[in-house]
């Protein structure tokens, strides 16, 4: 019970790793108000976390589309109305966008999936921002992924906004730390959704011969279970992780279940962050 009391909006939960993030953050006692774009998808999971609430939680739905201003303010609208406070934010909602070489694809729509997966993610962030200020509390949770860290060739407008929602948290982050709210991004790894099998259904010509066998190989193995990344994301969103902020961290690969022991060396330094590699960091001397 470690989110009892608090209230928290996640985006994109209408399935997947949003529904998941939900349904840890019912289950650790918070109150949720889910949004998707799809109403009767988000009212379907609210109804059925309804069903595992405890006396006191709420759980609520309302349809947006992130990728517009209106909808967002009219959604925080709606959870302060039902809530008073806001303490968490997941911004979760995001698309993969058009696939192939960038020459070719709809310049709409890469356009189109910077704006769900960057502009209206840091929307989300600045409308519930004086919310937090005024509580002088608040956890931001950004999913970011290997788009942030690694180039997708042919995946070019997921790559980018995904890089930048993670520099875009660390500057939050230090933004909001002497309001003592908390940003974060989470890596949840290789998870079998339905942006996996939308790489899939593209082929092998579109997306590349290595990056289509690859996702092939993790759809066959089940990919990294939601549960995963879900209860990075309560870790988060909970006390325990008070002081860390500004961080990229990998549900899989971090060892984030005691990073809170580390939060003194994490201040002040470059650890799961975005950074430039010079020559010396591969024992190169260019610049002797």
């Amino acid at each position: 019970m470690r989110l009892a009391g608090r209230f928290a909006i996640v985006t994109g939960a209408s399935q997947g790793l949003g529904a998941e993030i939900a349904k840890q953050f019912v289950a650790e006692g918070a109150s949720v108000f889910l949004c998707a774009r799809s109403e009767p998808a988000v009212r379907a999971v609210a109804q059925q976390l309804s069903a595992t609430a405890r006396d006191g939680q709420k759980v609520l739905a309302h349809s947006a589309d992130i990728g517009k201003r209106c909808d967002v303010d009219r959604l925080v609208e709606q959870a302060l109305g039902a809530s008073k406070r806001i303490d968490i934010l997941v911004n979760n909602a995001g698309v993969y966008g058009p696939i192939g070489p960038t020459h070719e694809i709809d310049w709409d729509a890469w356009v189109d999936a910077v704006n769900i997966n960057l502009i209206g993610l840091v929307y989300a962030c600045r409308a519930v921002t004086a919310t937090m200020i005024r509580q002088r509390s608040g956890k931001i949770i950004n999913l970011s992924g290997g788009g942030a860290t690694n180039p997708l060739p042919r995946m070019t407008s997921y790559a980018a906004s995904k890089a930048a929602v993670v520099r875009f948290t660390e500057s939050l982050a230090l933004d909001l730390k002497p309001h003592g709210i908390c940003v974060n991004a989470i890596a949840p790894g290789a998870l079998d959704t339905r942006l996996l099998d939308q790489v899939l259904d593209a082929g092998p010509e579109l997306v590349g011969v290595e990056f289509h066998e690859r996702m092939r190989k993790i759809k066959e193995q089940g990919g990294t279970p939601l549960s995963v990344g879900a209860n990075l994301a309560a870790y988060l969103a909970s006390d325990a992780s008070n002081g860390i902020t500004g961080r990229l961290i990998s549900a899989t690969w971090d060892k984030w279940a005691s990073l809170h022991e580390r939060a003194k060396d994490l201040d002040g330094s470059d650890i799961y962050t975005l950074r430039r590699i010079v020559p010396a960091d591969r024992g190169r001397r260019w610049d002797d």
